[in-house]
C-alpha cells in the first residue's frame, strides 16, 4: 500500500572530486541485496502502511537498524529528496520513534509542498499517536493532493469516525470504495463506523465481508472479536 510525486528541489554540489569513489558508496555486494530486500520486504514504496498486515511487529531490530543507517546516508547524499525523507521516517517508525518519523515526514513536506507520501505517513504516525485533528489534517490534504488515491480518503474516514463525524466517515470511505472496490481496509473500516454507531449485526456481516477476500485479515478478526465480547 502509489502516487509518486518527484521534488522540484534541485540536489545541492559538494564540489568533491569525483574521480574517487565516496565511502558511502563502497556498499558490498551483500550490503546492497540486504537494504534491496528490506525495502521490498517491510514497507511498501512510499513507506506507509494503512492496516497491521503491512506492518511486521517481529521485523528484526538489526534489520531496521540497517535501514535506517542506509536512509541517512541517503538523505547525506541527497538531502533535498524527499523521497529518502519519507524512507527515513518510515524507518524511524518501525523502530518506534514516532517523534524522529514525524519530523523526517515534516522536513519532506517542507521540501515539496504536494507530495503526497509525506501527508499521507504523517497522517499514519498522528493517528498512532492518538492526535485525531492533525491526522484528519494530513489525510485532508493528501485528498486534495491526490483526489484519485483511495488511501487518502481511508486515512481521511478514519479520522472522521474517531472524530464520531460518522456521516463524514462514510463518505470518505465510500469515495475510497468507488476507486478500489473490494478492497479490505476499506471494507473493515466501513464495518468499524457501523460498530462506533452501535449497528453490530451490521458491522459483523461487513466484517465478514471483509474476511470474503482475506481470511487472514487480522483488524476484521478482532472486529468480531470485539463485537462477540459485547454481546
Amino acid at each position: 500500500m502509489q502516487s509518486k510525486v518527484k521534488s522540484n528541489a534541485e540536489e545541492p554540489t559538494n564540489g568533491s572530486d569525483t574521480s574517487k569513489p565516496k565511502k558511502n558508496d563502497r556498499f558490498t555486494w551483500w550490503q546492497s541485496l540486504l537494504i534491496l530486500v528490506l525495502t521490498l520486504g517491510i514497507c511498501l514504496t512510499a513507506g506507509y502502511y494503512i492496516s497491521d498486515k503491512y506492518f511486521w511487529k517481529d521485523t528484526d531490530s538489526m534489520q531496521i537498524a540497517e535501514r535506517i543507517k542506509y536512509y541517512k546516508d541517503q538523505v547525506d547524499q541527497k538531502p533535498n529528496d524527499p523521497k529518502n525523507r519519507v524512507q527515513l521516517g518510515y524507518s524511524y517508525f518501525l523502530k518506534g520513534d514516532n517523534d524522529e518519523a514525524i519530523k523526517q515526514y515534516e522536513v519532506a513536506k517542507d521540501l515539496d509542498k504536494n507530495y503526497f507520501d509525506a501527508y499521507l505517513n504523517l497522517s499514519i504516525v498522528y493517528d498512532k499517536e492518538n492526535q485525531t485533528d492533525n491526522a484528519l489534517e494530513m489525510a485532508s490534504k493528501a485528498v486534495k493532493i491526490s483526489p484519485k488515491d483511495y488511501k487518502g480518503y481511508v486515512l481521511q474516514g478514519r479520522s472522521y469516525r474517531k472524530l464520531k463525524m460518522y456521516d463524514k466517515a462514510n463518505a470518505s470511505l465510500e469515495e475510497a470504495s468507488k476507486l478500489m472496490p473490494a478492497n479490505t481496509d476499506i471494507i473493515y473500516e466501513i464495518g468499524h463506523v457501523a460498530e462506533a454507531q452501535g449497528n453490530k449485526k451490521d458491522a459483523e456481516k461487513i466484517y465478514k465481508e471483509a474476511l470474503s477476500y482475506d481470511p487472514l485479515y487480522k483488524p476484521a478478526l478482532k472486529g468480531l472479536e470485539r463485537l462477540t465480547a459485547k454481546k
